[in-house]
C-alpha cells in the first residue's frame, strides 16, 4: 500500500537555511522539495564519484581479488584512489602480457641467441638465409627451420621474452594484491560514497525553496511520512529560527510515494519497480498483481525440473544474499515453486513427459486445448479484477457516480460471459434469459449515459458510443495478448523434448564415451533452454502487467518517490 504523507511548509531565515537542512538531515525523515534543482560543477564531479564508487563496489576484479588476509587500507578515499591505478595499471599490463605471448611464439623458432650480435652481422652484408643455420641449434627439426624461415626476424631472443614475461607477471600479481586490499575496504568504499550521495542531496536541498521578503527568508516544501509526525515537529519545534505550516496532501501536490507491504508482497515490489511507483492517491497495485504474475510465471516455465532448479536458486540467495538480491530470491522462490506445480500439471519434467508415470490420475494433467483455453480465461479474468480495482479507485477519488460507466462494463463483460461460457461447458445455471437482458441493459445504460457525469444526455450517448469502439477493440487485443502464455509454455516444453532426443540419438554407442557425450548435450542444451525460458517467463508476465492489467486497472505513474534527506552508510 502507499504510505501516507503529511505536507509541511517551512519558513526559514536565508542565513539559517544550512543549519534547518543539517538538523533534519540527522532526523532522517523529512523529503525536501527540490524540483528546480540543475547541478553546478561541484554537483556534476559529486555525481561523477559516486558513480565511481558504485562500479567500484560491482566490479568484478574486487570479487577476484577478495582475501580474508589482505589488509584494509586506512580511508575509503585511499582505497578507491588504488582502485582506479590498479584497475588502469591491470588493463595496461594484460594487454602487454597478450603481445608477449605472441612474441614469443613468434620468437621460438628461432631457438636462443645475442639479437645484438645477429643484428651486426645483418649490418655487415649477411643474408638472413646465411644466417638461419648459425642461429638455430645443429638438431633442430625441418619443421622448426621451415618456421623460422616463414617468420619475421626477431629483435629479441625466446628467452628475454619469456624474463619480460615472468616481470609483466610478478607486476599483475602485485597489482592484485592491491585490489585484495581494497576488496578487503569495500565497507570503507561504501560509507565513503554514501557520504557523498548525502552530500549531494543536501545540495538538492539547498538549492529548493523559494525567496521572500527581499531574499531574507526562504520558504522549502518538506513531505514525511504520518506515522513520523511527532518526530518530524519536535525537531522543527526546537529550533525557534524557523516557522512551519501541516498540511494533508492535496490533488494538485506531486507527493511523493513510498510503498509498505506485507512481508508476503513486497518482493514482488522489485518487479513494479522496474516501470514505476503508483501516483500519490491510487492504489498500489504490487499485491494484486503478485500471485498474477507468479502464476504467469508458471504457465511460461510449464516445467517442474526447470521450476526445481530457479527455486533451489532462489533459496540460496535468500540466505547468502544481501539487500535488493535477497528479495530477487525471495521472489525467485515464489516463481519456481509455481513453475514447479504448474509443471507437474502440465506432465513435463526437463522435458521428459510424466503423466505415463501416474496412469490412474489422467484427469489431472492439462492437455494442449485446456492451456490454451486457461490462458485467454486468466487474461479475461485479470482484465476484469484490473477494471473492479479501477472502479474502486475512481469511486474512492472523485465519487461513486465517476466509476458508474466502468461497472456497467464490468456488469455487460460479466453478463455475456455468464450467458456463453456455461452453456459451452455443459452448464445450466438455471437463470432466465430475461434476467441476463435486464442486468446486461442495466449495464449499457451506464456505459452509454454515465461516462461524463454532469454532461447534458446527447454528449454522454457520442462520448459512450466512442468509448464502446475503444475499449471493444482494446479489449479483445488485451485479451489476445494473453495466448502467449500458452505459446512460450509450450515452446520451452517442445524445446526441452527435442534436446533430450539429441543427446540420446547422436551419442555414441561406445561405453563411458556414450554416456559423456549424452551428458554434455543434455547440460548445454537444457542449460540454453533455461536460460531462454526463464528469459521469456519474466519478459511476458511483465509485458502483461504493465501493459494489458495497469491500463485496465487505471494505473497511474508518480513522477516522485520518497527520498528523505539522511545520513547512511550504504550507497
Amino acid at each position: 500500500m502507499i504510505v501516507k504523507m503529511t505536507k509541511y511548509t517551512l519558513v526559514v531565515l536565508a542565513s539559517g537555511r544550512e543549519g534547518v537542512l543539517e538538523r533534519l538531515q540527522s532526523v532522517g525523515l523529512v523529503d525536501i522539495t527540490s524540483s528546480d534543482w540543475s547541478p553546478s560543477e561541484a554537483d556534476r564531479a559529486l555525481i561523477a564519484a559516486i558513480e565511481a564508487h558504485r562500479e567500484a563496489l560491482d566490479s568484478p576484479l574486487l570479487a577476484e581479488g577478495a582475501s580474508s588476509h589482505a589488509t584494509p587500507y586506512s580511508t575509503g578515499v585511499e582505497a578507491m584512489e588504488h582502485f582506479v591505478a590498479a584497475r588502469r595499471e591491470l588493463g595496461v599490463v594484460e594487454t602487454e602480457l597478450a603481445a608477449e605471448h605472441r612474441a614469443l611464439a613468434d620468437a621460438l623458432p628461432w631457438g636462443d641467441f645475442d639479437p645484438e650480435k645477429l643484428r651486426a652481422l645483418l649490418d655487415a652484408g649477411v643474408g638472413e638465409e646465411e644466417l638461419l643455420p648459425m642461429v638455430l641449434p645443429a638438431d633442430a627439426e625441418t619443421s622448426v627451420a621451415a618456421q623460422a624461415q616463414a617468420a619475421a626476424l626477431p629483435t629479441r631472443s625466446a628467452h628475454q621474452i619469456e624474463s619480460h614475461i615472468a616481470a609483466l607477471e610478478a607486476e599483475r600479481t602485485s597489482w592484485k594484491q592491491v585490489l585484495g586490499r581494497v576488496a578487503a575496504s569495500r565497507d570503507k568504499i561504501e560509507k565513503d560514497g554514501a557520504a557523498l550521495a548525502d552530500q549531494l542531496r543536501f545540495n538538492q536541498a539547498h538549492s529548493g525553496g523559494t525567496p521572500a521578503a527581499d531574499d531574507s527568508l526562504v520558504v522549502m516544501e518538506g513531505w514525511a511520512r504520518r506515522a513520523d509526525e511527532e518526530r518530524v515537529e519536535a525537531a522543527l519545534d526546537a529550533d525557534p529560527s524557523l516557522i512551519y505550516l501541516k498540511a494533508s496532501p492535496t490533488p494538485d501536490d506531486i507527493t511523493p510515494v513510498e510503498l509498505h507491504n506485507s512481508k508476503i508482497a513486497r518482493p514482488f515490489e522489485f518487479i513494479g519497480d522496474l516501470y514505476a511507483k503508483p501516483r500519490y492517491g491510487t492504489m498500489d497495485l504490487t499485491r494484486w498483481f503478485a500471485p498474477f504474475y507468479m502464476l504467469f510465471f508458471g504457465f511460461c516455465l510449464a516445467d517442474c525440473g526447470y521450476g526445481a532448479l530457479i527455486t533451489a536458486g532462489g533459496i540460496y540467495l535468500a540466505l547468502k544474499g544481501k539487500g535488493g538480491m535477497r528479495a530477487i530470491g525471495t521472489l525467485s522462490i515464489y516463481c519456481g515453486a509455481a513453475a514447479v506445480v504448474f509443471g507437474f500439471f502440465a506432465g513435463s519434467l526437463f522435458g521428459i513427459d510424466i503423466k505415463a508415470w501416474f496412469p490412474g490420475v489422467q484427469k489431472i494433467f492439462f492437455t494442449s486445448n485446456v492451456l490454451f483455453a486457461g490462458a485467454l480465461a486468466l487474461g479475461v479474468f485479470q482484465i476484469l479484477f484490473g477494471m473492479i480495482l479501477r472502479a474502486i479507485t475512481t469511486a474512492r477519488a472523485f465519487g461513486l457516480k465517476y466509476a458508474l460507466a466502468t461497472i456497467g462494463w464490468i456488469t455487460v463483460i460479466v453478463t455475456g460471459l455468464a450467458m456463453m461460457v456455461p452453456p459451452a461447458l455443459g452448464l445450466d445455471l438455471g437463470i432466465p434469459k430475461p434476467v441476463f437482458y435486464s442486468v446486461g441493459g442495466a449495464g449499457l445504460f451506464l456505459m452509454l449515459f454515465m461516462n461524463n457525469p454532469g454532461k447534458n444526455l446527447f454528449v454522454n450517448l457520442g462520448g459512450g458510443l466512442w468509448n464502446t469502439y475503444n475499449d471493444i477493440t482494446g479489449l479483445l487485443s488485451d485479451s489476445l495478448s494473453y495466448i502467449r502464455l500458452f505459446a512460450i509454455g509450450l515452446s520451452g516444453g517442445v524445446l526441452a523434448a527435442v534436446f533430450n532426443d539429441l543427446a540420446f540419438g547422436l551419442s555414441p554407442d561406445i561405453p563411458v564415451v556414450g554416456q559423456i557425450v549424452t551428458l554434455i548435450i543434455l547440460a548445454i542444451g537444457h542449460g540454453l533452454n533455461l536460460f531462454m525460458s526463464t528469459l521469456s517467463s519474466m519478459v511476458h508476465p511483465l509485458r502483461l502487467t504493465f501493459v494489458e492489467f495497469y491500463k485496465n486497472a487505471g494505473f497511474e505513474a508518480s513522477p516522485r518517490v520518497f527520498n528523505p534527506l539522511k545520513k547512511s552508510d550504504k550507497l
